[in-house]
């Protein structure tokens, strides 16, 4: 799956964003993430993607920064394997 599409759904399902409006430049406040919901969205990628987002990561403000967060992660993963 695709980071894009996994934060596509996950905001889908869990606030009732409309697809269309998760796009690279969309800040996640405005389309309802708080921290809390940002917290649920990295865990969802951490179980889904099987990576590991680390407490010091400084968290994202756009859709485009947490798909360049968690790109970045699959990236260093399949490195590593």
């Amino acid at each position: 799956m695709q980071s894009t599409e996994l934060i596509r759904q996950f905001l889908q399902e869990r606030l009732g964003v409309d697809p269309q409006q998760v796009v690279n430049d969309a800040n996640l406040a405005d389309l309802g993430v708080d921290s809390l919901m940002l917290a649920e969205l990295m865990f969802e990628a951490e179980d889904r993607l099987g990576i590991s987002i680390g407490s010091d990561v400084v968290a994202p403000k756009t859709v485009g920064d947490m798909v360049g967060l968690i790109d970045s992660l699959q990236a260093a993963k399949a490195g590593r394997s």
